[in-house]
């Protein structure tokens, strides 16, 4: 059977999330599907230099330069959309930049606050690194960094934000190949939009980008009745994710552990505050990013945490 292959263009790519968007693309449930993105500004063009003005999909950039909506027959609201990454291959080329704004947060950390300074990186997949002008090596750890439905609302809806009703803007370099990703159905047919390709990234994503690049990914979108939570979690090769999203880190912190203990409540059989005890000693809390207006935190339980039960 022959997997459908999405390349980016002004018909098949979008810069919001709208539930009026139509779907440049609609499979079945459990369907492969091959996209490709361009890098979160939608350049068409690698720079030579740092900085350099280069052509972009968009001549008016508004938000993130996705690919889709894609819709998959049967996703009402209610339900949840499973997306697994089968395989996610980066462009050859790619760049990070920081000190775009001049804001509180860049002032604690004594930058020149709107005086952008750039990294261009050579992204060789055989090997597995990125190198930049400076000569400096990292190793790739490529996924997407948006990967999100749109709010069952009106309008036309920012990328970047993640939302606890929608995914999107996530940022969260564990959904890497062989993750499963499940975001809460928001809309009939769920129109999903990806993009934001990164070949590498720390948690927190701190100066604001990662190795931003183009991205060929292959998915399978399925929906699911028996999904552990009704809202935003994933399975990784390593371990369960939980995520929370808000501008009061607290807040996000504490959405983020709240599914995680009722997972583990499914897992173990375990009454909550007993769950709680145990998160304590092998959940781990990380910062997902502090750059898009509002802070993510995952809740990490890898699956060779916990040994003497069976889960379920």
């Amino acid at each position: 059977m022959t997997i459908p292959f999405l390349e980016p263009s002004p018909a098949t790519a979008t810069q919001v999330f709208s539930r009026d968007n139509p779907p440049v693309l609609t499979v079945n449930p459990g369907d492969a599907v091959r996209v490709r993105s361009l890098d979160a500004w939608g350049h068409l063009e690698r720079q030579t230099v740092p900085g350099e003005d280069k052509p972009q999909l968009f001549a008016e950039r508004k938000g993130h330069c996705l690919t889709g909506p894609i819709a998959v027959s049967g996703a009402q609201p209610g339900g949840v959309l499973a997306i697994t990454f089968v395989s996610i291959t980066p462009d050859p080329w790619g760049f990070t930049n920081a000190g775009r704004k001049d804001d509180a947060f860049t002032r604690l950390l004594d930058v020149d606050g709107g005086v952008p300074q750039w990294l261009l990186w050579d992204i060789d997949v055989n090997q597995g690194t990125a190198t930049n002008q400076l000569g400096q090596i990292v190793s790739l750890n490529p996924f997407l960094g948006v990967v999100g439905v749109p709010p069952n609302r009106p309008g036309d809806f920012t990328t970047t934000p993640p939302r606890a009703d929608g995914g999107g803007n996530i940022d969260c370099k564990e959904l890497t190949a062989g993750s499963t990703l499940f975001l809460p159905v928001t809309v009939l047919g769920a129109l999903l939009s990806i993009g934001d390709g990164h070949a590498a990234q720390g948690d927190g994503e701190v100066g604001g980008t990662a190795i931003e690049c183009g991205m060929t990914t292959e998915l399978v979108l399925d929906v699911v009745e028996d999904a552990p939570l009704r809202t935003i979690h994933a399975i990784t090769p390593t371990a369960r994710i939980t995520f929370g999203f808000n501008a009061d880190l607290n807040l996000a912190t504490a959405e983020a552990l709240k599914a995680m203990l009722t997972w583990m409540q499914q897992l173990y059989g375990m009454e909550r505050t007993l769950a709680l005890a145990l998160a304590s000693t092998v959940v781990d809390l990380r910062i997902t990013q502090i750059a898009n207006e509002t802070w993510g935190v995952h809740a990490v339980l890898r699956h060779d945490a916990v040994h003497g039960v069976t889960t379920v």
